[in-house]
Order: structure tokens, then sequence, then C-alpha cells
């Protein structure tokens, strides 16, 4: 599975958990970190919870694709996975609202 189509697959299972301001940037132009970031919005810890663990679970179970870090586990505002090549941002408004990594990446 290329980059993009995991990408792809991964906004998919996103939006089943009814994640919203889906985004997908490529950021592998501008930097080494990944090839896309996949941004999502959830709107309590619970829902930023559900998203994530949706993301690994399904990719787990369906193509054999693990996470090499996760990070914001504890309850945070906000689910860091890294899939290497895809890294997946599961954030509460305020917080996607405060760092804005769109204006960040997309420039």
């Amino acid at each position: 599975m290329t980059s993009e189509e995991l990408a792809n697959k991964i906004v998919s299972i996103l939006e089943t958990k009814k994640g919203s301001d889906i985004e997908v940037i490529d950021v592998a132009e501008k930097t080494t970190l990944a090839d896309f970031f996949v941004i999502c919005t959830g709107n309590s810890t619970t829902q930023i919870k559900a998203l994530a663990d949706e993301v690994e679970y399904i990719l787990k179970n369906e193509d054999e694709i693990y996470a090499d870090h996760v990070e914001g586990r504890s309850g945070d505002k906000w689910i860091l996975i890294d899939f290497k090549d895809v890294v997946v941002h599961v954030m509460h408004p305020e917080v996607r609202a405060s760092y804005d990594l769109e204006s960040l990446w997309v420039k």
C-alpha cells in the first residue's frame, strides 16, 4: 500500500467514526518526517480516543499495518499516531485551532 493509499484509507476510517474536518496534507516535499499528515477533529476526549483506536484496529486487522509510535493516549485532547509515511493527528477543536497545523504545513 502506498502512503497516499494509506492516507486515504485512514480518512475513510475516520469518516465512519464521525470524525470531522478531516484534511490530508502532502508534506513529502517539506519534511522527511512523513509523506502525509491526516488531521481530524474529535469533539470530546472520548471521541478522540475512539477515532484513534479505530484507525489502529482496522489497519492492524485488515492490512497488518502497525503504528510506529503513538502519543497522547492518556486522555489528552490530541492523539498522534505515527505510521512512518503517514502521521495522523486527532485533535480537540480548541487544540486544533491553537496549533493550526494546516497553516504551518500548507504554506
